[in-house]
Parts: C-alpha cells; sequence; structure tokens
C-alpha cells in the first residue's frame, strides 16, 4: 500500500502553507484529510472553496448534515462519517438525524428522507436522475436551486472521499469515539 504524509507547515509545498493556517483558523487544528490533500495544493484548495460553498447553499445545518453524510455512508468513508459525526455535533444537529444516516435508518421527517433518497439518485447514477426522483424532490419542498446544490455537496464528497479510500487516512483524534464501519 502507498503511504501518504500527513503535512504540516514544514513539509508541505509551499502553496499549501496559507491553506494549512486557513484549516487551523477553520478548526482549531489540520485535519488529517487536509494534512494528506496538501501534496497537492489544488486538491486542498479546490476542497477548501467546495466545503464553504456548500456551506454558503440554502439547506439549513439538518440538511447540510444529511447530504454529506448520505455520501459518506454511501461510499463507505472510514475517515468522513466520524468526522461528519463530530462536525455535526457541533453544529448542534440532533442525534436522531445523525444516527439514521450512520444506520441507514429511516430519517425523522419525510422531507428530510426525501432529501436523502434524492441524494443517494444523483451519487447512485452518476447525476443520470430521472424525472420521477427530481419531481419527488421538488414536491418534497425543495427548489430546483437546491437540486445543483446537491451536486455541489456530491462534488465536495467525491474529493474527500476518493482520496480518504486512496490515503487510508487515519481518523483524527477527537472523531475517532465516532468510528464507523457500513453495516454488510
Amino acid at each position: 500500500m502507498t503511504e501518504f504524509t500527513l503535512h504540516d507547515k514544514d513539509t508541505a509545498p509551499a502553496e499549501s502553507k496559507d491553506l494549512l493556517d486557513s484549516s487551523i483558523k477553520a478548526f482549531g487544528m489540520v485535519p488529517n484529510l487536509h494534512a494528506v490533500m496538501a501534496e497537492a495544493p489544488g486538491l486542498l484548495e479546490g476542497y477548501q472553496q467546495l466545503h464553504q460553498l456548500f456551506l454558503d447553499s440554502s439547506f439549513d445545518d439538518e440538511e447540510t448534515t444529511v447530504v454529506w453524510q448520505t455520501i459518506n455512508v454511501e461510499h463507505a468513508c472510514h475517515y468522513c462519517v466520524p468526522a461528519h459525526t463530530g462536525i455535526a455535533k457541533s453544529m448542534k444537529v440532533d442525534d436522531a438525524i445523525t444516527d439514521a444516516l450512520r444506520d441507514e435508518t429511516p430519517l425523522p421527517t419525510e422531507k428530510l428522507e426525501a432529501l436523502r433518497t434524492f441524494t443517494l439518485s444523483v451519487v447512485r447514477n452518476r447525476g443520470n436522475v430521472d424525472d420521477s426522483a427530481v419531481q419527488a424532490f421538488l414536491d418534497a419542498g425543495y427548489t430546483k436551486r437546491q437540486i445543483l446544490e446537491v451536486i455541489l455537496g456530491a462534488a465536495q464528497k467525491v474529493m474527500s472521499n476518493y482520496t480518504n479510500h486512496i490515503a487510508n487516512t487515519p481518523v483524527d483524534k477527537p472523531f475517532q469515539k465516532f468510528e464507523w464501519h457500513k453495516a454488510d
């Protein structure tokens, strides 16, 4: 297995040093995902920008969590599921939502379940979502803007989930207590 460096400001390429400062400012540390991504400054910068753009989307914190964790669980990301469990807690998202996402059980509201279903349709079908899935999403109270924002969230999660699979990124200490494995 190829080992990837967990970069810090001393070992990172010059173009990544300011990006790692941004990580410290945002998270109080350099998350291991960012430490791995620092090897490719463009990847880290793109990921950070998409992260902020998705946080600034029209979704509320619960909906943001649903999109992120739905994709993390679907991709069986050993790193992102625990990390986003901790992030959801910091965002004050109800544990019932987080547990349902992690366990792939029904969400507490039909609207959130419609968001998970649509997100899964986007991911599983690589964007080739049929009209009935789009209409069901709209009928649940979401908008055309939010259809496109699910794609934004998916783009962000592809970057992190795929990086973590290839690099076998170690889960950060604060998130290890939220360890997760996809059910068989």
